[in-house]
């Protein structure tokens, strides 16, 4: 099939180009523009050059850290390959136009200003319907429609549009229909708050903080707390997968340690392989934890040979599993650095697996050991256990004071006492 090429990806390959603040960026985008424009007849220019200069101005753009160029590129990479059609193009466009209002207008100042705008339009429509109206049916009209402004919708057949549904009917209609798919999660972000601010020794830390950083630690961890505590329940739960898992430690990059800043959001970098939790260093490097399952875990962790215990062979196997990944991100690492900007060079992995109750008869302290000593001499790959990896997570929120006290209590060796 031959590259398609028309107006529309003209269009496209525009706006991308005005969109490019970097310079070799940009140039690559006028090399694009020339080549469509480059037949003599005055037709527009396709052929397999065309997917070539859209390849190398995505690569300038994702090296230049331009990420909304790098999207608008992709799409008409996408368009050009057959893999999108030009509604769906067009829908993305829109989205990225609106996207771009919607950003504008000067933060807080514009946000307000536009509330006040739709106030002041909504009161002229009703007064012009009901020119009789008192103070008070319009202060209770503007009432109604700030109650049913919790109820924005956004049409699906209407990409970057929101509705707001008047009347009892359609909003009864909308409750019913996220009821029955299970969309609603019931929270009270107001009452936490009040619980926080409320307290007096918070209050009293708050009043030697002019900014207010100790109140958004308190809530951070506040919440990483919450995951780690739902993280333990599946953990600990025999019944639970991979799955269970993953879901349980998706969006908490934090447990893995202070070296990771964000989780990637693709998973199949490799053609064969997709990865359970990609994860990000602060240098864009990549590091793979390959999941199996914890308390569930059909069989032993360590076995005994020759008088000291040893990882067993369902352990070596996930670990053979994650070099096998290692050794598909090194032989793609040029394709992967140029569609999506992340190096994969000696990428490293963390296999977690097991739980020391599952082998209730072999101390914990002996399954830890006899993996940090395969660790040791396994250069990109680290073995952990679950109940090692919430350890660990629980004491980085502990803080500092804790984390002496079990280094202490881990050493191989009581301290020499001067």
């Amino acid at each position: 099939m031959q590259p398609r090429a028309d107006a529309t990806l003209e269009q496209q390959v525009k706006i991308a180009a005005e969109a490019a603040a970097d310079a070799g960026t940009g140039e690559c985008l006028a090399a694009v523009a020339r080549h469509l424009r480059s037949d003599p007849r005055g037709n527009i220019r396709g052929g397999k050059k065309l997917l070539g200069l859209l390849a190398e101005a995505r690569g300038k753009a994702a090296a230049a850290g331009e990420w909304q160029v790098v999207r608008l590129v992709q799409d008409a990479l996408d368009y050009a390959e057959g893999r999108i059609l030009k509604p769906e193009l067009d829908d993305r466009l829109r989205l990225f136009r609106d996207g771009e209002r919607r950003s504008g207008g000067g933060g807080i100042g514009g946000i307000v200003a536009a509330g006040y705008a739709q106030a002041a339009d909504a009161c002229e429509s009703y007064l012009a319907e009901q020119p009789q109206a008192s103070a008070r049916e319009l202060s209770d009209r503007l009432r109604g429609l700030e109650r049913d402004a919790r109820f924005l919708e956004a049409p699906a057949d209407r990409p970057g549009r929101y509705v707001v549904p008047r009347g009892s009917a359609e909003i009864a209609l909308w409750l019913e229909r996220i009821l029955r798919d299970g969309r609603i999660d019931i929270e009270d972000p107001a009452e936490a708050a009040k619980r926080i601010t409320t307290s007096p020794e918070a209050l009293a830390l708050l009043a030697d903080d002019d900014e207010g950083r100790l109140l958004l630690r308190a809530a951070e961890l506040r919440r990483r707390a919450a995951g780690l505590e739902e993280l333990r329940k599946v953990v600990e739960d025999p019944d639970a997968s991979e799955h269970d898992l993953q879901r349980a430690l998706h969006g908490q990059p934090w447990i893995f340690g202070g070296r990771y800043v964000a989780e990637f959001a693709r998973r199949r970098l490799v053609p064969g392989d997709e990865l359970d939790i990609p994860l990000l260093r602060g240098d864009g490097s990549l590091h793979v934890v390959e999941l199996k399952r914890a308390r569930g875990l059909q069989g032993a962790l360590v076995k005994k040979h020759r008088g000291a215990w040893v990882p067993t062979a369902q352990v070596h196997d996930a670990v053979g599993q994650a070099v096998n990944y290692l050794v598909g991100l090194d032989e793609n690492r040029d394709r992967i650095r140029e569609e999506f900007g992340i190096e994969t060079r000696r990428a490293s992995a963390l296999v977690l697996v097991g739980h020391p109750d599952v082998q209730s008869d072999v101390p914990e302290k002996e399954i830890n050991e006899a993996l940090r000593t395969f660790n040791s001499h396994v250069s990109r790959v680290e073995v952990l256990t679950y109940k090692e990896l919430l350890d660990n997570a629980r004491i980085s929120l502990a803080g500092p004071a804790h984390a002496e006290e079990r280094r202490v209590r881990d050493r191989p060796y009581p301290a020499l006492r001067p």
